[in-house]
């Protein structure tokens, strides 16, 4: 089954290679994208997604309010978190904000890859 995944990045250069790694390494459609936190929500609120992969520094607002938002969101969507920040305190406040993994954008993408259902390779 395809997993329908919305983006929450700003920079369009990785962007571009996140959705290209999920639609070739997993069985992923990106059915939306959002650069900032408001955008993000609004976009989230409006369609059908199962897994939301989210930058914390955002063009406008955050990633911290978009997992704000959706902390209450039914348990078959799942959140993830792809971040250069991915330091103890922010990894604890997305814990509390129901975020299922948070992944290093510089180290660890083949975890999200794998965390997706997909190889890695």
């Amino acid at each position: 089954m395809i997993q329908r995944v919305f983006l929450v990045e700003d920079n369009p250069l990785i962007r571009s290679s996140m959705v290209e790694m999920m639609e070739e390494l997993v069985d992923a459609k990106v059915v939306g994208w959002a650069e900032t936190e408001l955008q993000a929500i609004a976009a989230m609120r409006s369609m059908a997604w199962d897994v939301a992969v989210v930058d914390l520094f955002l063009a406008s607002g955050s990633g911290i309010g978009v997992a704000r938002a959706f902390a209450d969101r039914p348990a078959a969507q799942r959140l993830f978190v792809a971040t250069n920040y991915a330091t103890p305190d922010i990894r604890e406040r997305c814990s509390h904000l129901r975020v299922d993994a948070i992944f290093d954008k510089s180290t660890e993408l083949d975890r999200l890859v794998e965390a997706l259902g997909g190889t890695g390779h």
